[in-house]
């Protein structure tokens, strides 16, 4: 891919010149000047993974995502972030690209950033679906926002309901011993709980890795098992029932995401919880899996649309008795993975556990990435995401 320079950007949308800030009147407590949006850029990135992990239907080489930076009149910045995810949302990295500098970085030229509500509602209605570019713009309004009033994200939106998130580690390697190995590798630095990709192996090798895998991990490791939508009905009933022994947390997308009816035969029939996590784009779709007996969804911000969206849906599943996993899409920077990290602290339970996948990247963009302590990842306490992009990082892996 040809690589291009990050500044300055030829597809940016800049306000010449900065508006007057009007004070508004200082008669409430959330009473503050306005504060204009100068700048908009959409920027490519392609950052590379340390491997390729495979999963059902793709394997991942590298980061295909968008980035986007938002620039106040005061010099404010704020970024956010959506990977490209076209067996997923849709999304390809082009299309990101288009939704934002065509469509949505436009509106947003001259606006009060205090208004996020207001302009993230205006812009949906601007541009219909494009969950991954609406994403990537609320978090980086988000994030200027926290930066100019010295608050966190998590602040921005109701506050935290936890400080730290035990992160899970995915396993897809192709030979079993890689996995038992890699396994072994991470429990030594620290991460206390495992996701196996499943459904892109002859069954009988999937059944046997994950049997092997409990029994090198233990009784107490939480694991579970993502199939990416790679099983039949019938594989899935015979994987979850020459698993029994493994004990597996849930059994994550088994089936298509269409196959409502096969997804409601499965969890009827099976001890082992199913989750959703491809079928699950609106609250519409928690509702109708939820009906059909599923026990919990996975919960990414491009599929959902952003922030707002998510902690809308997290509180939906509080309400229907749903487990959560939060998760960021394979793979992202510590710029979205900071967005998880605010989300999982936010909802009201992520019991499922916390999927962050800038540990999967061999280089990351932020000048510190998030790190793993004692098993936990801590709330970023920095304002807005509370992590600082390295724009020379971000010019290294750009691509046009």
């Amino acid at each position: 891919m040809k690589r291009a320079p990050l500044i300055p950007c030829k597809k940016a949308f800049v306000m010449d010149k900065p508006m007057q800030v009007r004070a508004f009147a200082q008669d409430g407590p959330a009473a503050r000047p306005e504060l204009r949006i100068r700048r908009v850029d959409a920027i490519a990135v392609a950052v590379p993974l340390a491997k390729p992990l495979a999963m059902s239907g793709v394997t991942v080489a590298d980061a295909r995502n968008l980035l986007v930076r938002i620039e106040a009149a005061d010099g404010t910045l704020g970024w956010g972030e959506a990977a490209s995810a076209p067996t997923m949302t849709g999304d390809t990295l082009g299309g990101l690209l288009a939704a934002v500098r065509e469509h949505l970085a436009p509106a947003l030229i001259g606006q009060n950033v205090w208004m996020r509500p207001a302009l993230c509602r205006a812009l949906r209605a601007r541009l219909v679906g494009n969950t991954g570019a609406h994403s990537a713009i609320e978090m980086a309004l988000l994030d200027l926002c926290g930066r100019a009033a010295g608050l966190r994200l998590v602040d921005l939106v109701g506050g935290a309901m936890r400080t730290e998130v035990k992160p899970m580690w995915l396993l897809g390697n192709a030979a079993l011993e890689d996995d038992i190995a890699e396994a072994l590798a991470k429990t030594k630095q620290g991460f206390h709980g495992f996701k196996l990709k499943v459904g892109t192996k002859p069954l009988e090798a999937e059944i046997a890795a994950t049997l092997a895998l409990r029994e090198k991990l233990g009784p107490a490791v939480p694991l579970s098992a993502d199939a990416n939508a790679g099983f039949t009905l019938a594989a899935a009933r015979r994987y979850l029932d020459r698993t029994r022994e493994a004990d597996l947390q849930f059994l994550e997308q088994p089936l298509d995401p269409a196959d409502l009816r096969g997804l409601a035969t499965l969890a009827r029939s099976c001890a082992v919880p199913i989750g959703a996590d491809e079928g699950i784009h609106s609250l519409a779709d928690i509702e109708r899996q939820a009906r059909r007996g599923l026990a919990g969804v996975s919960l990414k911000l491009i599929k959902l649309g952003g922030m707002s969206a998510a902690l809308e849906a997290a509180n939906l599943c509080e309400r229907l008795g749903l487990s959560i996993n939060v998760a960021a899409k394979i793979a992202e920077t510590s710029i979205a993975s900071a967005a998880a990290v605010h989300l999982a602290c936010a909802v009201p339970s992520a019991d499922w556990g916390v999927s962050l996948t800038h540990f999967y990247l061999a280089e990351d963009i932020v000048k510190a990435p998030l790190p793993l302590g004692e098993g936990a990842v801590t709330l970023p306490d920095g304002p807005g995401l509370g992590i600082e992009v390295d724009e020379r990082a971000v010019a290294k892996f750009r691509v046009e």
